[in-house]
């Protein structure tokens, strides 16, 4: 759990800031948009199946470029 104690000579944006970047470090963003709403299995295999694809392809034209 992300936490930041605001030092005397900070002031509030800059705490902000440091709050922000500890929440994205810590990938608590991304687990919210992810729980947003309830996502069937066979809609999660699908997705990492597409993922896998598109990693593939990916590596395959950096390969091709050489």
């Amino acid at each position: 759990m992300p936490g930041v104690i605001v030092r005397e000579d900070e002031n509030f944006e800059e705490a902000l800031k440091r709050f922000k970047k500890q929440c994205e470090r810590a990938g608590i963003l991304s687990e919210i948009k992810k729980r947003e709403r309830y996502e069937k299995p066979s809609e999660r295999r699908k997705k990492k199946a597409l993922a896998a694809r598109k990693k593939l392809l990916k590596r395959l034209k950096m390969m091709k470029r050489r």
